[in-house]
């Protein structure tokens, strides 16, 4: 607790960072969202995305956006959904024109070939009911862990889980803001996980607060706070590194469908163990809790009022 000033102000300095990411460059945003095709080709040579974007642009190809992926030879295609024709279908665009076969021969050069090795489509209906089944998963997610808040703790530890949770998915949010990477249904399932994981162990330290608060009562809350952080800190960071070292092996051998989600996975066990350690319990501190909001308000009163006799 002597350092919650700092511990909090640096939370502070990452959210808003993340908040400034999310305004001004936002999601990266995959075919789950956008519909389009997505191409990956492996180049033998370090590729000039420049010359590939204006290769697929004299081709007919609208708005084309190309990237570097990892290494400067792995280069990434995205392309907005081609119009339908009445009668067509996403299927028929994905055999034509938006192949990736189709892709691969106007963006490699005879000195410089390459080859396909991911090629999805995604059609504009798909991509918006996905988009929108999105957004209900996290309205429902949202307002499930509120009521579940609200039913598990008193006033004042609600709003410190509530506002340490919020810092840890606003957090694994800025991060995927500010390095671009895709952005799917499965980070965004990954994000949904962090908060069930962050307010778990935010769960477990308050629930040794509550109960050293009634069995230390001549204690200061700061003394109160520092020992239930002692006494859950080898639990907390032992289940924590478990949980990190199942998200990095899902990471590692997962594939890349599954990398996404491990990702967010890895930050939000990381910073869901920092918050629940050096973010909710000085938010607790600050917000002044004492014995007395753990009590039902009338013997809170009687105690209060027997306090100030002499």
């Amino acid at each position: 607790m002597g350092t919650r000033y700092i511990t909090v102000g640096i939370f502070v300095l990452m959210m808003l960072v993340s908040v400034v990411a999310l305004s001004t460059k936002g999601f990266n945003y995959a075919l789950d969202f956008t519909g389009g095709t997505l191409v990956e080709i492996e180049f033998e040579k370090p590729a000039n995305v420049e010359e590939i974007r204006s290769r697929l642009d004299a081709a007919g190809y609208d708005s084309p956006v190309v990237q570097t992926f990892g290494s400067g030879n792995d280069i990434v295609i995205r392309l907005q959904p081609p119009e339908m024709e009445e009668g067509g279908s996403p299927q028929d665009a994905d055999n034509t024109a938006q192949s990736g076969m189709a892709i691969l021969e106007v963006a490699q050069t005879p000195d410089n070939p390459g080859q396909v090795i991911r090629s999805d489509f995604v059609g504009p209906q798909i991509g918006n009911e996905l988009a929108l089944n999105g957004v209900y998963a996290t309205i429902f997610v949202a307002l499930g862990f509120l009521a579940y808040i609200a039913i598990r703790f008193e006033f004042k530890f609600a709003i410190a889980a509530v506002l340490a949770t919020l810092a840890d998915v606003l957090v694994v949010c800025g991060w995927f803001a500010i390095t671009q990477h895709e952005f799917d249904l499965t980070v965004l399932a990954g994000i949904l996980s962090v908060m069930g994981f962050s307010i778990n162990d935010t769960i477990v330290v308050f629930d040794r607060v509550r109960e050293n608060f009634r069995l230390l009562n001549k204690l200061e809350p700061k003394e109160v706070l520092n020992r239930s952080i002692n006494q859950t800190l080898s639990r907390t960071i032992i289940t924590s590194f478990v949980a990190f070292l199942t998200v990095l092996a899902l990471y590692v051998y997962g594939g890349h469908s599954l990398k996404g989600m491990a990702e967010s996975q890895m930050i939000g066990v990381v910073i869901g163990t920092l918050s629940s350690i050096l973010l909710a319990c000085p938010i607790l501190l600050l917000l002044g809790v004492t014995k007395q909001d753990l009590m039902p308000k009338a013997k809170a009163d009687v105690e209060a009022e027997l306090a100030r006799r002499p």
